[in-house]
C-alpha cells in the first residue's frame, strides 16, 4: 500500500491517480475468465451489473487490493456498489464525451429535493445524489488489458472534481480552458478517480481489446429510508 500512500496527495489535488502493477497477473487472468464467461451469456462491448452477474468480480471487489485501495482513500470500510465492464474493439469503438459520473444505484425510491432525477439502468434503480455523497465515493478502473492513447485511454481535467456538480456552461468552460491529461495504463494497473472529475475518451485509433473493469465504492450511508443498491 506504500504506492497508494505516496499518491494520495496528488489524488486529492487532481482527482485521479495511476497505480502501477498492483493487481497480480493470476488475479487478472481470473477476472478475464469471469468477464468472458459472462460476456458469452450476453454479448456486448460493455456490461453493467457485474457485481451481480460475475462471482469472481464480486469476490475481487470485496476482498482484493482494490478493496484495500478504496479503504485507504475513503478512510472507512468501503462498500462496493457498482461494477461495469468497458471494452473497445474494431467491432465496437466509440467516443465518450466529457462528463461526470453522477448516478448511484439504490434499492428503493425516497423522494427528496436533493435526490433526482431517477432512472432505471439495466433493471437497477439509479438516482443522482447531491455532491456531498459523490465526494465520498471512489471509482477504481482495473485494467485487464493495456490501454494506450491510441487505443482510447481515459483522459481527465485535473482538479475538476473540486468544482462540485457542473452545469453545462461550467463543464464547457473547464473543457475548453484546461489541457486534459491522458492516463494510459498497462495490464494490472489501477486508475483511481473521483466520480465528479471531468473525464472522456477518444475513439480508438488502433482498436483492440482494452477491457477495463470499473468498480465504484461508497464511503458513506444514504439518508434514512434509502439504501445503496448493487449493480
Amino acid at each position: 500500500m506504500q504506492q497508494v500512500l505516496q499518491t494520495l496527495t496528488d489524488f486529492r489535488r487532481d482527482g485521479f491517480a495511476l497505480l502501477k502493477a498492483v493487481v497480480p497477473a493470476p488475479q487478472i487472468e481470473q477476472l478475464i475468465d469471469g468477464v468472458e464467461e459472462t460476456r458469452n451469456e450476453k454479448a456486448a462491448p460493455g456490461l453493467r451489473n457485474m457485481l451481480k452477474r460475475c462471482s469472481s468480480i464480486r469476490t475481487f471487489a470485496n476482498s482484493s487490493v482494490a478493496f484495500r485501495i478504496a479503504e485507504e482513500i475513503l478512510g472507512v470500510a468501503p462498500l462496493p456498489v457498482r461494477a461495469i465492464l468497458f471494452d473497445k474493439t474494431p467491432a465496437s469503438n466509440w467516443y465518450v464525451t466529457w462528463h461526470q459520473d453522477l448516478n448511484i444505484p439504490v434499492k428503493n425510491r425516497v423522494d427528496s429535493e436533493r435526490y433526482g432525477p431517477w432512472s432505471i439502468k439495466d433493471g437497477i434503480l439509479h438516482v443522482q445524489p447531491p455532491a456531498s455523497i459523490l465526494e465520498q465515493m471512489v471509482s477504481l478502473r482495473i485494467h485487464l488489458d493495456a490501454c494506450s492513447e491510441a487505443n482510447g485511454a481515459i483522459k481527465f481535467i485535473p482538479g475538476s472534481h473540486l468544482a462540485g456538480i457542473l452545469d453545462p456552461d461550467q463543464l464547457g468552460q473547464l473543457r475548453d480552458n484546461h489541457v486534459p491529461v491522458v492516463c494510459s495504463a498497462e495490464r494490472g494497473d489501477i486508475i483511481a478517480m473521483r466520480p465528479l472529475i471531468l473525464h472522456s475518451s477518444n475513439v480508438a485509433e488502433t482498436p483492440d481489446h482494452r477491457r477495463v473493469l470499473h468498480l465504484e465504492y461508497a464511503g458513506t450511508a444514504l439518508p434514512p429510508g434509502m439504501e445503496w443498491g448493487e449493480a
